[in-house]
Protein backbone atom coordinates (compact mmCIF):
# COMPACT_ATOMS: atom_id res chain seq x y z
CA UNK A 1 0.00 0.00 0.00
CA UNK A 2 2.77 2.42 1.03
CA UNK A 3 4.88 1.47 -1.99
CA UNK A 4 1.90 2.07 -4.27
CA UNK A 5 1.35 5.49 -2.72
CA UNK A 6 5.02 6.42 -3.10
CA UNK A 7 4.97 5.27 -6.72
CA UNK A 8 1.81 7.32 -7.41
CA UNK A 9 3.33 10.45 -5.85
CA UNK A 10 6.55 9.98 -7.83
CA UNK A 11 4.57 9.34 -11.00
CA UNK A 12 2.45 12.48 -10.48
CA UNK A 13 5.56 14.59 -9.84
CA UNK A 14 7.21 13.37 -13.02
CA UNK A 15 4.12 13.97 -15.14
CA UNK A 16 3.75 17.53 -13.86
CA UNK A 17 7.44 18.41 -14.28
CA UNK A 18 8.14 16.88 -17.70
CA UNK A 19 7.10 18.68 -20.87
CA UNK A 20 7.92 18.23 -24.54
CA UNK A 21 9.29 21.04 -26.78
CA UNK A 22 5.68 21.87 -27.72
CA UNK A 23 4.61 22.16 -24.08
CA UNK A 24 2.83 18.80 -23.87
CA UNK A 25 3.01 17.06 -20.47
CA UNK A 26 4.90 13.79 -20.58
CA UNK A 27 5.44 10.60 -18.61
CA UNK A 28 9.23 10.37 -18.29
CA UNK A 29 10.55 7.74 -15.89
CA UNK A 30 13.97 6.93 -17.34
CA UNK A 31 17.13 9.02 -17.07
CA UNK A 32 18.41 10.52 -20.33
CA UNK A 33 21.81 8.88 -19.86
CA UNK A 34 20.20 5.46 -19.67
CA UNK A 35 18.08 6.10 -22.75
CA UNK A 36 21.12 7.34 -24.66
CA UNK A 37 22.99 4.18 -23.73
CA UNK A 38 20.09 2.06 -24.95
CA UNK A 39 19.91 3.96 -28.23
CA UNK A 40 23.64 3.63 -28.81
CA UNK A 41 23.58 -0.11 -28.15
CA UNK A 42 20.58 -0.71 -30.42
CA UNK A 43 22.10 1.40 -33.21
CA UNK A 44 25.41 -0.46 -33.03
CA UNK A 45 23.56 -3.76 -33.28
CA UNK A 46 21.51 -2.51 -36.20
CA UNK A 47 24.65 -1.58 -38.14
CA UNK A 48 25.71 -5.22 -37.97
CA UNK A 49 22.38 -6.46 -39.34
CA UNK A 50 21.51 -3.89 -42.04
CA UNK A 51 23.87 -3.07 -44.95
CA UNK A 52 25.46 0.37 -44.67
CA UNK A 53 25.74 2.51 -47.79
CA UNK A 54 29.20 4.06 -47.91
CA UNK A 55 28.69 6.05 -51.13
CA UNK A 56 30.23 9.47 -50.58
CA UNK A 57 27.54 11.37 -52.47
CA UNK A 58 24.62 9.96 -50.47
CA UNK A 59 26.39 10.40 -47.15
CA UNK A 60 27.47 13.97 -47.87
CA UNK A 61 23.91 14.83 -48.95
CA UNK A 62 22.31 13.44 -45.80
CA UNK A 63 24.95 14.87 -43.48
CA UNK A 64 24.59 18.30 -45.10
CA UNK A 65 20.91 18.35 -44.21
CA UNK A 66 21.45 16.95 -40.71
CA UNK A 67 24.19 19.48 -39.94
CA UNK A 68 22.01 22.40 -41.04
CA UNK A 69 19.12 21.28 -38.85
CA UNK A 70 21.22 20.39 -35.81
CA UNK A 71 22.66 23.92 -35.94
CA UNK A 72 19.23 25.25 -34.95
CA UNK A 73 18.23 22.35 -32.68
CA UNK A 74 17.92 22.80 -28.93
CA UNK A 75 18.57 19.42 -27.35
CA UNK A 76 18.42 18.80 -23.60
CA UNK A 77 18.80 15.00 -23.64
CA UNK A 78 22.56 15.02 -23.14
CA UNK A 79 23.61 14.01 -26.67
CA UNK A 80 27.27 14.94 -27.09
CA UNK A 81 27.55 14.20 -30.80
CA UNK A 82 25.11 12.88 -33.39
CA UNK A 83 25.83 9.91 -35.61
CA UNK A 84 24.26 9.59 -39.07
CA UNK A 85 24.23 6.40 -41.13
CA UNK A 86 22.77 5.77 -44.58
CA UNK A 87 21.45 2.21 -44.82
CA UNK A 88 21.21 0.40 -48.12
CA UNK A 89 17.55 -0.56 -48.11
CA UNK A 90 14.81 0.20 -50.63
CA UNK A 91 12.24 0.93 -47.92
CA UNK A 92 11.25 4.63 -47.93
CA UNK A 93 11.98 5.21 -44.26
CA UNK A 94 14.22 6.87 -41.70
CA UNK A 95 14.50 6.71 -37.93
CA UNK A 96 16.24 8.23 -34.94
CA UNK A 97 17.16 6.78 -31.56
CA UNK A 98 18.03 8.30 -28.19
CA UNK A 99 21.69 9.19 -28.02
CA UNK A 100 21.56 11.13 -31.30
CA UNK A 101 21.52 8.20 -33.72
CA UNK A 102 19.94 8.84 -37.14
CA UNK A 103 19.40 6.26 -39.86
CA UNK A 104 18.21 7.07 -43.39
CA UNK A 105 17.31 4.32 -45.85
CA UNK A 106 18.34 4.82 -49.47
CA UNK A 107 14.73 4.06 -50.44
CA UNK A 108 13.77 7.43 -48.96
CA UNK A 109 15.57 9.27 -51.77
CA UNK A 110 12.92 8.21 -54.29
CA UNK A 111 10.10 9.65 -52.14
CA UNK A 112 11.80 12.69 -50.62
CA UNK A 113 12.59 14.08 -54.05
CA UNK A 114 14.65 17.11 -53.04
CA UNK A 115 16.69 18.46 -50.13
CA UNK A 116 13.71 20.26 -48.60
CA UNK A 117 11.56 17.14 -48.53
CA UNK A 118 14.37 15.08 -47.01
CA UNK A 119 14.87 17.88 -44.48
CA UNK A 120 11.24 17.39 -43.45
CA UNK A 121 11.93 13.70 -42.88
CA UNK A 122 15.14 14.25 -40.93
CA UNK A 123 13.69 17.13 -38.92
CA UNK A 124 10.81 14.84 -37.95
CA UNK A 125 13.27 12.19 -36.75
CA UNK A 126 15.33 14.71 -34.79
CA UNK A 127 12.03 15.81 -33.26
CA UNK A 128 11.44 12.31 -31.90
CA UNK A 129 14.78 12.44 -30.09
CA UNK A 130 14.64 15.93 -28.59
CA UNK A 131 11.01 15.38 -27.53
CA UNK A 132 12.03 12.17 -25.71
CA UNK A 133 9.44 10.07 -27.51
CA UNK A 134 11.56 6.95 -27.05
CA UNK A 135 11.67 7.62 -23.33
CA UNK A 136 7.91 7.98 -23.24
CA UNK A 137 7.51 4.68 -25.09
CA UNK A 138 9.75 2.88 -22.60
CA UNK A 139 8.17 4.65 -19.62
CA UNK A 140 4.70 3.63 -20.72
CA UNK A 141 5.89 0.03 -21.04
CA UNK A 142 7.32 0.23 -17.54
CA UNK A 143 4.07 1.55 -16.12
CA UNK A 144 2.15 -1.19 -17.87
CA UNK A 145 4.47 -3.69 -16.20
CA UNK A 146 4.04 -2.06 -12.80
CA UNK A 147 7.71 -1.31 -12.31
CA UNK A 148 10.26 1.45 -12.80
CA UNK A 149 13.18 -1.02 -12.79
CA UNK A 150 12.32 -3.10 -15.83
CA UNK A 151 15.32 -1.89 -17.86
CA UNK A 152 17.72 -3.62 -15.51
CA UNK A 153 16.62 -7.00 -16.86
CA UNK A 154 16.25 -6.12 -20.55
CA UNK A 155 18.36 -7.89 -23.15
CA UNK A 156 19.35 -6.39 -26.52
CA UNK A 157 16.32 -7.69 -28.50
CA UNK A 158 13.93 -6.32 -25.88
CA UNK A 159 15.77 -2.99 -25.71
CA UNK A 160 15.60 -2.70 -29.49
CA UNK A 161 11.89 -3.45 -29.45
CA UNK A 162 11.26 -0.92 -26.69
CA UNK A 163 12.97 1.73 -28.82
CA UNK A 164 10.91 0.90 -31.89
CA UNK A 165 13.15 -1.47 -33.82
CA UNK A 166 11.65 -4.74 -35.02
CA UNK A 167 13.12 -8.15 -34.22
CA UNK A 168 15.36 -8.11 -37.31
CA UNK A 169 16.16 -4.39 -36.95
CA UNK A 170 14.86 -3.85 -40.45
CA UNK A 171 11.31 -3.13 -39.32
CA UNK A 172 10.66 0.23 -37.71
CA UNK A 173 7.74 0.23 -35.31
CA UNK A 174 5.71 3.47 -35.33
CA UNK A 175 5.32 5.82 -32.43
CA UNK A 176 1.85 6.80 -31.29
CA UNK A 177 -0.23 9.18 -33.40
CA UNK A 178 0.41 11.87 -30.79
CA UNK A 179 4.16 11.42 -31.06
CA UNK A 180 4.11 11.34 -34.85
CA UNK A 181 2.04 14.51 -35.07
CA UNK A 182 4.26 16.31 -32.57
CA UNK A 183 7.42 15.24 -34.44
CA UNK A 184 5.87 16.58 -37.66
CA UNK A 185 5.47 20.04 -36.13
CA UNK A 186 8.90 20.05 -34.48
CA UNK A 187 10.44 18.94 -37.77
CA UNK A 188 8.56 21.64 -39.67
CA UNK A 189 10.04 24.31 -37.40
CA UNK A 190 13.55 22.85 -37.58
CA UNK A 191 13.57 22.73 -41.38
CA UNK A 192 12.24 26.29 -41.60
CA UNK A 193 14.73 27.65 -39.06
CA UNK A 194 17.62 26.03 -40.94
CA UNK A 195 16.62 27.49 -44.31
CA UNK A 196 14.69 24.67 -45.96
CA UNK A 197 11.33 25.40 -47.63
CA UNK A 198 8.68 24.25 -45.09
CA UNK A 199 6.04 23.95 -47.81
CA UNK A 200 7.89 20.91 -49.12
CA UNK A 201 6.83 18.97 -46.00
CA UNK A 202 3.33 18.81 -47.45
CA UNK A 203 4.69 17.79 -50.85
CA UNK A 204 6.56 14.98 -49.12
CA UNK A 205 3.33 13.58 -47.73
CA UNK A 206 1.69 13.88 -51.10
CA UNK A 207 4.49 11.68 -52.42
CA UNK A 208 4.04 9.25 -49.55
CA UNK A 209 0.31 9.11 -50.18
CA UNK A 210 0.91 8.44 -53.86
CA UNK A 211 2.75 5.25 -52.96
CA UNK A 212 -0.64 3.70 -52.36
CA UNK A 213 -0.81 0.25 -50.86
CA UNK A 214 -3.06 -1.03 -48.10
CA UNK A 215 -3.40 1.50 -45.29
CA UNK A 216 -5.14 0.90 -41.97
CA UNK A 217 -7.97 3.22 -41.00
CA UNK A 218 -6.58 6.11 -38.97
CA UNK A 219 -8.62 5.20 -35.90
CA UNK A 220 -7.01 1.75 -35.87
CA UNK A 221 -3.52 2.92 -36.76
CA UNK A 222 -0.67 4.32 -34.70
CA UNK A 223 0.10 6.79 -37.50
CA UNK A 224 -2.03 9.79 -38.44
CA UNK A 225 -3.45 9.48 -41.94
CA UNK A 226 -1.58 11.27 -44.73
CA UNK A 227 -4.50 13.69 -45.06
CA UNK A 228 -4.41 14.50 -41.34
CA UNK A 229 -0.67 15.09 -41.43
CA UNK A 230 -0.97 17.46 -44.37
CA UNK A 231 -3.86 19.29 -42.68
CA UNK A 232 -1.83 19.75 -39.48
CA UNK A 233 1.26 20.87 -41.37
CA UNK A 234 -0.74 23.40 -43.38
CA UNK A 235 -2.25 24.75 -40.17
CA UNK A 236 1.24 25.33 -38.77
CA UNK A 237 2.60 26.68 -42.06
CA UNK A 238 2.10 30.45 -41.45
CA UNK A 239 4.47 30.37 -38.47
CA UNK A 240 6.90 28.13 -40.36
CA UNK A 241 6.98 30.58 -43.26
CA UNK A 242 7.91 33.40 -40.89
CA UNK A 243 10.75 31.27 -39.51
CA UNK A 244 11.91 30.42 -43.04
CA UNK A 245 11.96 34.06 -44.17
CA UNK A 246 13.97 34.96 -41.08
CA UNK A 247 16.42 32.13 -41.74
CA UNK A 248 16.94 33.25 -45.33
CA UNK A 249 17.49 36.82 -44.17
CA UNK A 250 20.21 35.46 -41.87
CA UNK A 251 21.88 33.79 -44.86
CA UNK A 252 20.79 30.23 -44.08
CA UNK A 253 20.46 28.62 -47.50
CA UNK A 254 21.77 25.02 -47.25
CA UNK A 255 23.35 23.88 -50.49
CA UNK A 256 22.80 20.14 -50.11
CA UNK A 257 22.88 18.10 -53.30
CA UNK A 258 22.56 14.43 -54.13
Amino acid sequence: MIRSLVFFITFTFLVQCSTSPTGRKQIILVKDAEMNEMGTAAFSEMKTKTPVDTAATANQYVNCIVSAELAVTHDTTGVESWEVVVFRDNTPNAFALPGGKIGVYTGMFSVAKNKDQLAAVIGHEIGHVIARHGNERVSQNQLAGGSVKILESLGKPTVAGALGLGAKFGVLLPFSREHESEADIIGLELMAKSGFDPRQSVELWKNMSALGGSKTNELLSTHPSDATRMKNLNAAMPNAMVLWEKAKAEGKRPNCQL
